[in-house]
């Protein structure tokens, strides 16, 4: 556990010291009431819609020390104080502190328009088996308060760290490679995702570069050879570049077969050699994920046997195509988040499975497309028409976007269409159409919510 002492924090932090408690830090940060642990250091940090400062004197109770900006309430005597004008600020100004004093790390940085948790997921299982101990981004901790929290969740005994980075508006990223210092860089993907806010794909390549430009000359930039910037992305950096998946690529798969289980192929890296892989989740572009992961983890010394073990052993954040038997049904959860790409994806990965009855979708709207929203959508039902798709329930608010679903999944080909405005409402047609051997993929943005479909789906008889 990181242990930091008063006279540590206030420099780090380069907050005031209001009142010195005796208390000594033993167990780490927190920014949630709910999650206190004694001995740990609470910030106070303040959104639209909270200020965490009104429960800091409640978690004076047990904590270590709290860093506020305002104080109100009585504080325990034992804890101490410290406030400053920016207590996130204070968070990251602390992680970057703890970041300088981790200096035998490994550390690979991950960002992209999709595809990013699964990679990072993958990576991890591959250090895992060669380091002794591996710290990672916990399940989507990417953005500006996730990335401090995760770095200062590493332990000095740590020899690698696999860190997640997001971003929704331009400028975000540089402040987090700042943060993390990674010395390896993965591009998964450059697509849509947040083009309402960015303006444009250039832009989005533009701001997923910054990793790129900030790894050092000895690092490796790795990324698909398929991707449309793949001949912009080596531009951009002074480090070593490592495209993946081509039929010339250093790293790539052969001979790849995936089914409702999952995929095999076999992985071939130069200089190493070749090797069956069996990946334990359906889809292609899981493979293409995977071979990301396992350049990473050539390039820190992986062999080509403890990258295989690692892939094998994978187990993926919750919601990212979790497939499951239920009833005689497979229920495909892909609820983790959604882009028109993943959307694609999810849709092409169910209908290549080998099922005796009919593919179902329940989906969700796709946030901050902006201007491109509608034609996306519309997409999304061209594609399930095309993929084979009897019925698709949406589920959500009408909108313009969810109408162009329904109008093109319709025009094209789906025979069943439904929109719903509940979870509640679409389960109970989710009973009344599917059959014993039949497939539903449940997938939609995060603030969609598409995952109470299945928890009302399961529940009811």
């Amino acid at each position: 556990m990181m242990h930091i002492t008063t006279d540590q924090l206030v420099q780090a932090t380069n907050a005031e010291l209001v009142a010195s408690g005796s208390r000594i830090v033993t167990s780490g940060i927190c920014t949630d009431t709910r999650c206190i642990t004694p001995g740990c250091v609470f910030f106070a940090l303040s959104g639209e819609h909270f200020d965490a400062n009104c429960f800091a004197a409640e978690a004076s109770q047990s904590a270590a020390a709290v860093v506020v900006n305002h104080t109100e309430g009585t504080y325990h005597p034992a804890c101490t104080i410290l406030r400053t004008t920016d207590t996130l600020i204070a968070l990251q100004r602390l992680a970057k502190w703890w970041r300088a004093k981790l200096v035998d790390l490994h550390v690979v940085g991950i960002t992209g328009s999709s595809g990013k948790t699964s990679t990072k997921d993958m990576v991890r299982a591959i250090l895992e088996q060669h380091f002794k101990e591996v710290t990672a981004t916990c399940g989507n901790l990417n953005n500006h308060i996730g990335v401090p929290l995760s770095v200062l969740s590493a332990e000095k005994t740590c020899r690698a760290a696999v860190w997640e980075m997001g971003m929704n508006h331009a400028g975000e990223l540089a402040p987090l490679c700042a943060l993390t210092q990674p010395q390896i860089g993965i591009i998964t993907h450059i697509g849509s995702a947040h083009i309402g806010l960015l303006g444009s794909r250039d832009a989005i390549a533009e701001e997923k570069c910054t990793l790129a430009r900030a790894l050092p000359s000895d690092g490796y930039i790795i990324f698909p050879s398929a991707d449309d910037y793949a001949s912009y992305i080596p531009s951009q950096t002074k480090a070593c570049v490592l495209p993946v998946g081509g039929e010339t690529c250093a790293v790539r798969a052969e001979d790849v077969r995936c089914n409702a289980e999952g995929c095999d192929y076999k992985l071939i890296v130069a200089g190493l050699g070749e090797i069956p892989v069996h990946l334990p989740v359906p889809g292609e572009h899981m493979v293409n994920n995977s071979l990301l992961a396992a350049a990473a983890g050539w390039k820190l010394g992986c062999t080509l046997a403890e990258i295989a073990t690692g892939l094998g052993k994978i187990a993926l954040t919750k919601g990212r195509l979790s497939c499951r038997s239920v009833r005689g049904l497979h229920i495909v959860d892909d609820t983790y988040n959604a882009n028109p790409e993943s959307m694609t994806a999810a849709l092409h990965t169910v209908a290549s499975m080998p099922i005796q009855g009919k593919r179902y979708a329940v989906l969700g709207k796709m946030g901050e497309l902006g201007d491109t929203g509608i034609a996306a959508h519309a997409e999304v039902g061209i594609c399930a028409a095309a993929a084979g798709y009897a019925g698709i329930v949406i589920c959500g608010e009408s909108c313009a976007e969810l109408s162009a679903l329904e109008d093109a999944a319709r025009s094209h080909g789906v025979q069943y269409v439904k929109r719903t405005d509940t979870p509640r409402q679409a389960s109970e047609i989710l009973h009344l159409i599917v059959q014993k051997g039949d497939a539903i993929l449940f997938k939609g943005s995060r603030s969609t919510g598409i995952e109470r479909v299945i928890d009302e789906f399961l529940k009811q008889d």
